[in-house]
């Protein structure tokens, strides 16, 4: 199977999973996660339409961000070291690993350095997983003002990476407990949190029916992980 021809069988798969949940395709955007991946394959990628697209680590994005079109959105969805903010900040148009206080503080001293601002997604590890970053349910509550006061970070919404599990069906609380905790953030801050990042390529049509607004699809669209050189 080509990349194009998978990604027009998970574009068939977002508007059923919509359906089913009494939303519009347009509602959810499809971030191809290209770690790993020439940047070949993020032009074939490209070519079949996907816009937006999601790298692990700065050190492999910077070497393939500068081949491909400059109209492609980059999000880095991996855990970002204090000492790439700087890099992260200058390559990525969202950074949705936000997992801590200090990491957010790092950010946005970065971004104040550049004069600008970044949107970002809070990380939250929605099953208390010790290998794992990201907020609890329980303590992201407790940071939200003090985030949402850092004048450079533009929080957008809440992302999370469940358990994976051979039974996609038992992702479904996971996110549940993640949708959630966003009607929880939005009753805090008085404002809307649009993005809801969940779902990858076993269970992002679970992740749609229970309202992701954002899925992260790496196997699925480019096949297993090869070995990205520059």
């Amino acid at each position: 199977m080509s990349i194009e021809s998978n990604i027009r069988t998970i574009q068939k798969q977002i508007e059923q999973a919509s359906e089913r949940s009494g939303r519009a395709p347009s509602e959810v955007t499809l971030v191809a996660v290209s770690k790993f991946h020439p940047w070949q394959a993020v032009l074939e990628a490209a070519e079949a339409g996907v816009q937006f697209f999601g790298e692990n680590r700065v050190q492999e994005a910077r070497l393939k961000i500068p081949q491909c079109p400059s109209t492609l959105h980059w999000h880095l969805i991996g855990h970002l070291q204090s000492n790439k903010c700087r890099d992260a900040v200058g390559l990525f148009e969202m950074i949705q690993s936000v997992d801590s206080w200090s990491l957010a503080e790092q950010l946005n001293k970065a971004a104040e350095k550049r004069g600008s601002s970044l949107p970002i997604l809070l990380e939250v590890n929605v099953a208390g997983e010790a290998s794992k970053f990201g907020y609890s349910p329980e303590t992201l509550p407790e940071d939200l003002m003090k985030l949402n006061a850092l004048s450079r970070l533009e929080i957008h919404g809440l992302m999370a990476i469940p358990p994976w599990t051979p039974q996609p069906e038992k992702a479904r609380a996971h996110f549940q407990k993640l949708a959630n905790l966003r009607k929880q953030c939005e009753d805090i801050l008085q404002a809307p949190l649009p993005v809801l990042s969940m779902g990858m390529s076993s269970d992002f049509e679970i992740a749609i029916e229970e309202g992701s607004t954002m899925i992260r699809v790496g196997t699925a669209i480019f096949g297993e992980r090869g070995r990205f050189t520059a």
